[in-house]
């Protein structure tokens, strides 16, 4: 018998036939390219990659990606991948999502997920408005934000998407930004790699409608002095000379210098696997005098829906037996009509 040879791929072998339609420099580009690059190197069949989107300008992205996928309808992705992964659980299932589809209408499609756990991983491009219908505020807009329908400004308090997904007890938190390349690409395949439901909050630009929105971590002269690159098991230092750090003061994280009144002793230590240091971490972004953490920001292992659905049919047909379609549509009771 001869084996078949398993086929190298590349990014190429990812890249559909489709024209790709988002507004030039939209940030929507670098996601999709590091995408298509990633997924040739976390070692799954390509006819077992699934993409499953709603509505809004990120929902485009199964058209671009030569696999199987679903568009589907808004806020409604995590239902229909829910229903893709349960009836073939061996298929790397990603959920492509906007901060408008998956906080909004999908909100409750969302959490839902998450406490689950089952092994799908969503992307969430977060760029703080709508895009697609042309410049409302959002769920993530920031309060006070003039748009076309907020034209006094908006009254509503934005979500801060990790602290939504802490609070739905989701098993893997992280976030990356879109043109930090390399920093996509290992966000990526970490979420990949991960038994269970995983939530990565990529920072997105929307030149037309929100530019610069995070200019504060993208722009060269200042973005390291507002990154927390966090790292297990590390120090939280950041800076342009490294000589910034991270210090609890009771429940409360500050800013520290390095130097004579403070050491990388003296920090708090990244530990990715203590829920509450990571609902701190997720509420830095609240706080201007505070670093933007990028990375894992929470992970722990618990047990797959699937697999746990699974033992329970297992459980139950030992029980019970295969059981019989027609008998259960008929009932335990019958009449018999004159």
């Amino acid at each position: 018998m001869t084996e078949t040879a398993v086929p190298t791929l590349t990014r190429k072998d990812f890249v559909s036939d489709q024209d790709v339609r988002w507004c030039p420099g939209c940030g929507d580009y670098s996601i999709l390219a590091q995408t298509q690059k990633t997924m040739p190197d976390i070692g799954v069949p390509k006819e077992k990659f699934v993409f499953v989107a709603g509505i809004g300008c990120s929902s485009r992205f199964p058209y671009y990606m030569d696999t199987f996928g679903f568009h589907t309808i808004h806020g409604r992705a995590p239902a229909i991948a829910s229903g893709v992964k349960l009836a073939n659980p061996d298929l790397s299932v990603w959920v492509i999502t906007g901060d408008g589809d998956a906080l909004s209408i999908g909100g409750n499609h969302l959490i839902h997920l998450l406490r689950r756990n089952l092994d799908i991983n969503i992307v969430l491009f977060n760029n703080e408005i709508y895009g697609l219908t042309k410049g409302q505020y959002s769920p993530t807009s920031e309060f006070g934000k003039k748009t076309k329908s907020s034209p006094f400004g908006s009254l509503d308090r934005p979500f801060n998407p990790p602290s939504v997904a802490l609070g739905a007890q989701s098993t893997y938190v992280a976030r990356t930004v879109d043109s930090n390349t390399a920093h996509l690409q290992a966000s990526l395949k970490r979420a990949h790699a991960h038994q269970g439901t995983s939530f990565l909050e990529v920072y997105q630009n929307c030149l037309i409608y929100n530019d610069g929105a995070f200019s504060h971590v993208t722009d060269k002269a200042v973005k390291d002095d507002n990154i927390l690159d966090l790292q297990h098991g590390e120090p939280m230092v950041f800076g342009k000379e490294g000589d910034k750090g991270i210090r609890l003061d009771g429940f409360t994280a500050e800013v520290v210098p390095l130097g004579k009144d403070a050491s990388a002793d003296d920090l708090l230590v990244h530990d990715e696997h203590d829920r509450n240091l990571a609902a701190i971490l997720a509420n830095f972004t609240e706080d201007d005098s505070l670093p933007t953490p990028l990375g894992v920001i929470y992970s722990e292992e618990q047990p797959k829906y699937e697999a746990l659905m699974t033992e329970q049919i297992d459980a139950a047909k030992e029980k019970l037996g295969d059981g019989d379609l027609q008998q259960l549509i008929a009932g335990t009771d019958t009449w018999e009509v004159a």
